[in-house]
C-alpha cells in the first residue's frame, strides 16, 4: 500500500524553550492557569477557571480517564548501587492490562532499567512499611526484550495483595523527565486528574490536570455534554522525533477503550461542537473514525486497529461521513456482542491531517520537535508559531504542570 504523507521536515517544528519556563510544580490551584485561546486566528487569554467563557454552546467535552500508575520503582543493592525499573506494560499471566493490575502475588512486566550495568544478576528487594505492616517487593530480570527494554519478574508479599495496590504503597508517580526534581508526596494528587478511572498510564494526560469539581458541575449546569474514552499513554509520549523526515518517524502505539455510550453521544454530535481534552483525547476520537472507515472498507482483521498512516492512504476507500463511520463501528461492536471497543492506535496527526470529528481542542503547551506538536499544528494550522512566541513573551508556563490552551479548528 502506498502512502501519500506531507512533506514534513521536523526542524520546522522546533522552537527555543528556556528551561526556566518549563513548570516544575504544579499551581495552588488546578484551574487557576492561565488559559490561551486562538479563535478564527485570533489570540486571547484568560484564567482556566473561566473556560465556560469560552467553549460554543451545546459542546460535547471528550475526556481521557485513564489513571496514572506509580510506575517507577527504586531499588537499593546491598553495595548500594541504586537501580531503578520503570514499568511499561504487562507481560504475564496476562496481557490484558486490567487483569494484570487486579493478579495477587506474581506479575512479569516489559520495563525499563536505569543503571542496569550494576544489575547484572540477582533479585534485587525493597521493603516498605505500610500502615504498620511491612511489605516487600522482589524483581528479578528474566530477559532481553530488545530496544532497551527487559521481562522483570515480580514477587510480592503480603501476596494477597494486587500488583496495583503493590505499586501504590512502593512505587513512585512516574514524572516527566523535564521536571528535574524528586517526586513530591503532592505530585501523587496533582500528576493525576480529578476523573481518572482506569489504571494504565506512565504519564498523566496533561490537559485534564485544570478540570476541577466546581468547573465541572458549573460547566454541566450550562448545558455542556461530556464523554469520555481511555488511552494509556505510554513512555512514547516522550520520545521526541530524532529523523529529519518525518516519513521515517515510527510512531508508538498506545491502548484505547471506547465504550458504545461514548460512541452514540459522538454520534448525537455529528453537527455540533466536539472538544477533547487533550491530544489523547483527541487520537482516540480520531481513530475511531478511521475503525469505521477500515470496517466499511471490508477489513478482515479479526480486530481493526489503526496503523500509523492510516489517514495518508494512496488509494482512499472514497469520502466517508463521520456519521457512516461512527454508525459502521457501532453497528461492528453490536455484531461482536461487545460493550466497547479495546484496541491499540498508531495514528499519527500531521499538518495536512483533516480532522473528521473535532471543532477544537484543550491542550497544554508541548516540546519542540515532538509528535504532541505535530498534532497541534494540524489543529490550528501555521499559527501555532504565533501562539508559541506569544506564550514564551508573556511568560506562560509550559509542559505538564503548565498553563492550557483552548484551540478551535482551522479547518472550520
Amino acid at each position: 500500500m502506498e502512502f501519500c504523507i506531507p512533506d514534513i521536515f521536523i526542524r520546522d517544528y522546533d522552537y527555543l524553550l528556556p528551561p526556566e519556563k518549563i513548570a516544575q510544580y504544579p499551581l495552588g490551584e488546578r484551574d487557576a492557569s492561565r488559559l490561551l485561546i486562538l479563535r478564527a486566528g485570533q489570540i486571547s487569554t484568560d484564567s482556566f477557571s473561566h473556560l465556560d467563557r469560552h467553549l460554543p454552546p451545546g459542546t460535547l467535552l471528550v475526556f481521557n480517564d485513564t489513571r496514572v500508575i506509580h510506575a517507577r520503582l527504586i531499588f537499593k543493592k546491598p553495595t548500594g548501587a541504586v537501580i531503578e525499573i520503570f514499568c511499561l506494560e504487562p507481560i504475564g499471566p496476562s496481557t490484558e492490562i486490567q487483569a494484570a493490575f487486579q493478579h495477587p502475588e506474581f506479575s512479569t512486566w516489559k520495563c525499563l532499567v536505569g543503571n542496569l550495568k550494576r544489575w547484572k544478576s540477582g533479585i534485587l528487594r525493597k521493603t516498605v512499611n505500610f500502615q504498620g505492616k511491612l511489605c516487600q517487593l522482589s524483581a528479578e530480570l528474566t530477559g532481553d526484550l530488545g530496544e532497551g527494554c527487559y521481562a522483570i519478574a515480580f514477587h510480592w508479599d503480603p501476596s494477597h495483595l494486587s500488583f496495583s495496590e503493590i505499586l501504590e504503597i512502593t512505587g513512585l508517580v512516574p514524572l516527566p523527565p523535564y521536571i528535574g526534581r524528586d517526586t513530591a508526596p503532592d505530585d501523587a494528587i496533582r500528576y493525576q486528574t480529578i476523573y481518572a478511572a482506569h489504571e494504565g498510564s506512565v504519564a498523566a494526560p496533561t490537559a485534564g490536570l485544570h478540570f476541577t469539581k466546581p468547573l465541572l458541575d458549573r460547566l454541566h449546569t450550562a448545558g455542556y455534554k461530556y464523554a469520555y474514552v481511555t488511552l494509556h499513554v505510554g513512555v512514547g509520549t516522550f520520545r521526541p522525533v530524532t529523523v529529519p523526515d518525518i516519513r521515517n518517524h515510527l510512531m508508538h502505539k498506545e491502548r484505547i477503550v471506547v465504550s458504545r455510550e461514548t460512541i452514540e453521544k459522538l454520534l448525537t454530535h455529528i453537527d455540533r461542537p466536539v472538544f477533547a481534552i487533550g491530544t489523547t483525547s483527541a487520537r482516540t476520537i480520531e481513530s475511531l473514525y478511521w475503525l469505521g472507515v477500515k470496517i466499511l472498507s471490508g477489513c478482515r482483521e479479526k480486530q481493526p486497529e489503526i496503523t500509523q498512516w492510516e489517514p495518508y492512504r494512496d488509494d482512499p476507500p472514497g469520502i466517508i461521513s463521520p456519521g457512516e463511520a461512527l454508525d459502521a463501528l457501532l453497528d461492528y461492536l453490536y455484531r461482536k456482542k461487545l460493550d466497547a471497543y479495546i484496541g491499540e492506535t498508531q495514528l499519527m496527526i500531521v499538518p495536512g491531517y483533516t480532522y473528521r470529528l473535532l471543532s477544537g481542542m484543550i491542550t497544554n503547551f508541548h516540546m519542540p520537535r515532538s509528535t504532541l506538536l505535530l498534532l497541534v499544528a494540524a489543529m490550528v494550522g501555521e499559527k501555532w508559531k504565533v501562539v508559541y512566541n506569544h506564550a514564551l513573551s508573556h511568560d506562560f508556563r509550559f509542559l505538564s504542570y503548565g498553563d492550557s490552551c483552548l484551540f478551535f479548528n482551522h479547518q472550520g
